[in-house]
């Protein structure tokens, strides 16, 4: 993928909105308000204004920014997202599958590093890993050419109606609850069945063949995205 570094997007921080804008815009890159971005950064709202304020500003722009309706990034701001996530997601996967990093520790030490390794070192870990297209938690790898495979899918903590699911991806966000859901068995690619409790406070689970239940809290279903079966 071309670096697609600039003058204004050579920090670690700079990254770190990119990204954000990325995923909070969602498959529509929606535009993305300050709120949003302030809470999901844990940057004030002013800060966030400011930085978004340089970027549209500068010679090339990383975003396009208008005061009260938000930012979606720009054709250079959403490469370089992609490029980075690429990279975080790669590294995951090495950490997971090479090093035998747990599960729940990958997340942070792919945000240290993902800001960089260099075009051939990137290369280097896809082709070690046989290129994949997903990572450990079951989210999408975008290719070389910074293009990322479309996934329909739910949250757990939206289902309303018992099933059976397929197992989407989860959240690397919170180690803890990350941990919970791997001790669960809940993992990428295999059976759920549901079973909404009869409070909202969340869901009965079993994974697989396994008779075996666990009560999932909605804040952890929240991270589980699945998607339902017909049959």
């Amino acid at each position: 993928m071309p670096a697609g570094r600039q003058a204004n997007g050579n920090t670690e921080s700079v990254d770190n909105y990119l990204k954000a804008i990325l995923t909070l815009g969602g498959r529509e890159e929606n535009r993305v308000t300050i709120k949003s971005l302030s809470e999901r950064l844990r940057v004030a709202p002013a800060s966030v204004t400011n930085m978004l304020q340089k970027l549209a500003a500068a010679p090339a722009p990383l975003v396009e920014y208008e005061r009260h309706r938000g930012v979606q990034l720009s054709a250079a701001g959403k490469r370089r997202a992609l490029e980075i996530v690429r990279h975080h997601r790669l590294i995951e996967t090495f950490l997971y599958e090479i090093l035998d990093y747990p599960i729940d520790e990958v997340h942070d030490e792919a945000e240290r590093l993902e800001h960089f390794i260099s075009e051939r070192f990137e290369e280097r870990i896809a082709a070690k890993l046989g290129n994949p297209s997903i990572d450990p938690h079951g989210h999408s790898i975008p290719t070389m050419e910074g293009e990322m495979a479309a996934r329909e899918s739910m949250l757990l903590a939206d289902v309303e109606r018992d099933g059976t699911f397929l197992i989407d991806s989860v959240s690397d966000r919170d180690a803890e609850n990350l941990r919970l859901i791997e001790a669960c068995g809940i993992t990428p690619g295999a059976r759920l069945r549901v079973r909404k409790s009869a409070s909202p406070a969340g869901y009965s689970v079993s994974v697989g063949r396994s008779s075996r239940a666990f009560h999932l809290p909605r804040e952890v279903a929240a991270d589980v995205r699945i998607v339902r079966l017909t049959k």
